[in-house]
């Protein structure tokens, strides 16, 4: 009798480390098969994320030309962007900085040859929208070469502009313009990339207060022409 008991016994035992070994092995299943999970939603997320932030700042709709620099001229100029991108240009740049009023063109392109972006908007804009603007231009951490100003007629109610390259916006907070400026201010393409956009010789008046000195009597103000512009895939 003492052996049947203890064979029982053992048998018992032995069927109670079996279950274990089932419940840890399924312990086991359960937490591998849960982390497994959680990585694919987390790797899921992550590239939506991903995809989401490039299609966001994607800078595929910007506009690019090419434009000989170095083309001074005292008079005012007909440009072919609205507003200019790039070509002849005053001698005097424009100095960097927020203008609640419409500045010269001649000036505004000495400073993109200078590697500043220009941030420009109709000037009906909603104040909350000026607003919002005024606040990523100064909060670049580049405002040395950073120009905003109102443009009357613009194509969009916001454009952003720098030497040779133009976007076409219609809201403040739309991550292209961030993602505009990072590209290009002071980017390949300047002309001469890190000359001051200040300086005594710059200037600080808008349009209204110095007017630029028309062309020669009988001559055509001087024209600035340019290739088609083509969409950067840069």
């Amino acid at each position: 009798m003492t052996k049947e008991k203890a064979q029982a016994r053992r048998e018992h035992l032995n069927k109670m480390r079996a279950e274990q070994k089932r419940k840890q092995r399924r312990a086991a299943l359960l937490m591998w098969g849960t982390g497994g999970l959680i990585i694919v939603v987390l790797v899921g997320v992550v590239g939506f994320y991903l995809v989401n932030q490039a299609r966001e700042t994607s800078l595929d709709a910007v506009t690019s030309v090419k434009y000989e620099a170095g083309q001074h001229v005292a008079t005012a100029v007909t440009y072919k962007e609205t507003p200019p991108v790039g070509g002849s240009h005053n001698n005097y740049w424009q100095q960097c900085a927020i203008y609640d009023k419409p500045i010269h063109n001649e000036h505004a392109v000495h400073s993109l040859e200078h590697g500043a972006v220009w941030i420009t908007y109709r000037p009906d804009l909603a104040k909350a929208q000026v607003d919002k603007l005024k606040e990523v231009a100064s909060s670049t951490g580049q405002q040395d070469y950073m120009l905003m100003s109102p443009f009357p007629s613009l194509p969009s109610p916001i454009v952003v502009s720098s030497w040779g390259h133009q976007l076409k916006l219609t809201d403040p907070a739309d991550p292209k313009l961030g993602a505009f400026i990072k590209k290009y201010q002071n980017g390949a393409d300047t002309p001469e990339p890190g000359a001051v956009c200040g300086g005594e010789q710059a200037i600080t008046t808008t349009a209204d207060q110095a007017p630029l000195p028309p062309a020669p009597t009988g001559e055509a103000p001087t024209e600035t022409l340019a290739p088609t512009p083509s969409q950067s895939q840069k």
